[in-house]
């Protein structure tokens, strides 16, 4: 049977210029990807993100507009009986990131970088959905 697996992500964008991008192995294959994960039963997608950049970071968030949703057919690549569907808002951090804090932290198995907008592409992320949103994210930096 057929289930729908909801996934929320957060495109940030620091003072220069750049978007946040989370790397992270996952059943032993690497990924770069937009910080988010899972929505949770009786959790709304926009706590949902809250709650990631949380625990992920321990980055406190302020959720802004939706950017983009899933509009296509995706099976997971994790089971084949999950259809994914993907929620992309933009988000602003309410504090300082301070990257080297947050990718020393023990309990985490991603790690977080800046890339440089002018510079990124659908070739800078591993998900099908994520290659959308990149390629979305590149034509709305140019306007």
């Amino acid at each position: 049977m057929m289930t729908f697996n909801v996934r929320v992500y957060g495109i940030l964008i620091n003072n220069k210029n750049q978007v946040l991008l989370s790397d992270e192995t996952i059943r032993g294959k690497f990924y770069t990807k937009f910080p988010g994960g899972g929505l949770e039963i009786g959790e709304g997608t926009r706590d949902c993100l809250k709650r990631e950049f949380l625990e992920e970071m321990n980055l406190p968030v302020e959720v802004r507009e939706h950017f983009y949703t899933t509009d296509f057919y995706q099976q997971s690549a994790f089971n084949p009986e999950h259809q994914i569907i993907s929620v992309y808002y933009h988000v602003e951090a309410k504090q300082h990131i301070d990257l080297e804090k947050i990718n020393a932290q023990e309990e985490t198995e991603e790690s977080f970088r800046f890339i440089d907008l002018s510079a990124f592409s659908e070739e800078d992320v591993s998900l099908p959905i994520d290659k959308v949103v990149a390629r979305k994210l590149t034509e709305w930096h140019r306007r």
